[in-house]
């Protein structure tokens, strides 16, 4: 069940991390800079998250 929880919270990062990605181009072309850093930040936020809770995840699967 714990590993179920590593997965979900995976998938809802990498989630954020591409709408955020695709945010950041919008407003890039949108030339609505002020926006492109904080779709910056969050999908670079998301993306930290996600690393760490895989690490957190392969350590808990292989620990056996």
């Amino acid at each position: 069940m714990v590993r179920k929880k590593y997965w979900i919270i995976i998938f809802i990062t990498l989630i954020v991390n591409v709408v955020m990605l695709q945010w950041t181009i919008e407003s890039f072309y949108g030339e609505k800079y002020e926006s492109v850093k904080l779709y910056t930040v969050i999908g670079v936020l998301s993306s930290i998250v996600c690393f760490l809770t895989y690490l957190k995840w392969r350590k808990k699967e292989y620990q056996k």
